[in-house]
């Protein structure tokens, strides 16, 4: 299987534009000022060899926000490490001279450092090179294809029994991820990849804890970063709210619709726009999907947050055909 991380993007504005990328933008930059002092990020291209130990061989993939180099932990290789192969995040060009760059970077090092879990990337050290003063987090290497890459290979989705294969492994994520304060903040199929050891949800760059976890991480105010994905982030993030577990399950349960209908529930139209058109009427259950899971379907990508009535535990357990939970749901919406 090949080595993926994530697909370099198409450049904004170019032609075939792919609407489900993170785009990273600053907005008031001038207004907030710096909550953490980190290292100084080097305009230089990426050293070859990072804190003396890092090897790097190759660029895995790039979005708005990081980089994801293939390297080799020399260290760890001298010793007799078989598979002695890392990959190494560092933040964009573009943010690497923000004075909270660095911040953002440990930020999610933070949180993914609190799950621990079969099917979320494991993340091994964050530093701070010496010699280039860059800070990069070191992570497992994943082999594999990610979601967006295997939907241009299967358009019009996927068998249910596959589908759930990969739903239920991402849901089990999400709720444990919940479970210990932390969101991810952007779901989407670019972000979860299909490896040879399972599922593999990743890239936390967007999320943050809940209250009370982590409190004494810096606080990034959320007024300078525009990075929602529009095709699968909740209409409250694009209006401006804060970042919730309900937002997750609105674009996780995007994810699913989309594996098991070949396309996303609402077009990749900004999901905003989804609903000032009323597009969650003429909402309709992907091919794919048993009728008796599209009830709890459908209440996860209810575009009013009052009628997202459902958890990532609920929506794991409906999906997994626990036919009881589905007929309380029914009972209770009924109500």
């Amino acid at each position: 299987m090949t080595e993926v991380f994530r697909p370099a993007p198409v450049l904004p504005g170019g032609e075939g534009q792919d609407s489900s990328l993170t785009w990273y933008a600053f907005a008031n930059s001038h207004k907030v000022e710096p909550v953490l002092a980190p290292a100084k990020a080097s305009n230089a291209a990426m050293p070859d060899l990072l804190a003396g130990r890092y090897r790097i061989e190759r660029l895995l993939g790039a979005g708005g926000m990081g980089a994801v180099y293939r390297a080799r932990d020399l260290l760890s290789e001298q010793y007799g490490e078989p598979d002695a192969y890392i990959a190494v995040k560092v933040v964009s060009e573009e943010l690497a001279e923000s004075p909270d760059a660095s911040a953002l970077l440990y930020s999610e090092f933070a949180l993914t450092r609190r799950l621990y879990h079969e099917n979320v990337l494991r993340f091994y050290s964050f530093e701070v090179d010496a010699v280039c003063q860059r800070a990069f987090i070191t992570m497992e290497l994943m082999r594999g294809l990610t979601l967006d890459r295997l939907l241009c290979e299967r358009p019009l989705g996927m068998p249910w029994n596959e589908v759930r294969d990969i739903a239920l492994p991402l849901l089990d994520a999400l709720a444990h991820a919940h479970a210990r304060g932390v969101l991810h903040g952007d779901l989407k199929p670019s972000n979860v990849m299909l490896s040879e050891n399972g599922v593999r949800l990743f890239d936390f760059g967007l999320g943050q804890a809940e209250n009370g976890v982590l409190c004494d991480l810096p606080h990034l105010s959320r007024d300078r970063f525009n990075a929602w994905t529009p095709g699968y982030a909740a209409p409250e993030l694009l209006e401006g709210q804060p970042l919730s577990a309900s937002a997750d399950v609105f674009g996780v349960a995007c994810v699913i619709f989309e594996l098991a209908g070949g396309k996303p529930p609402f077009h990749r139209m900004p999901s905003t726009q989804a609903r000032d058109q009323r597009l969650e009427r003429r909402l309709r259950p992907p091919k794919n999907l048993p009728k008796k899971c599209w009830p709890v379907l459908k209440t996860a990508l209810a575009l009013d947050t009052a009628n997202r009535t459902i958890t990532a535990t609920q929506l794991r357990d409906a999906l997994s055909v626990n036919s009881s939970w589905l007929q309380r749901l029914k009972y209770r919406r009924k109500g």
